[in-house]
């Protein structure tokens, strides 16, 4: 959810302040989804950096649930360590889905930019 909404309202503000650009590629002839995804692009980038850093810092600083659970149900450290990473990487999959549908909404006038 963080995601969608930094990606949201980054979004919103980047076209705001870019508008010039987006008119200029419109005046050279771009569709209007590829105009405003040459400023979407880098903040669909900058919207996953807090789950990027969340992922990057689990395990030094908290005992992940996932990771305690296999743990506490029998599971060895490397099946618990597996199921972690299991979690970690659908959970940067899913935020990365979210803000792409959001960009592309955005980009293609589903959603007010």
């Amino acid at each position: 959810m963080t995601a969608t909404s930094l990606a949201g309202r980054r979004l919103r503000d980047e076209l705001e302040q870019r508008r010039g650009e987006v008119e200029a590629a419109l005046s050279l002839g771009f569709l209007p989804r590829d105009a405003v995804l040459l400023v979407a692009r880098p903040v669909a980038a900058t919207a996953l950096v807090p789950a990027l850093d969340q992922t990057r810092t689990v395990g030094l600083v908290t005992l992940p649930g996932a990771f305690v659970g296999v743990l506490l149900g029998g599971g060895s450290a490397v099946q618990a360590g597996a199921a972690q990473l299991l979690v970690l990487a659908g959970l940067l999959a899913a935020e990365a889905i979210a803000v792409w549908v959001t960009v592309e909404a955005v980009a293609r006038g589903a959603l007010p930019g």
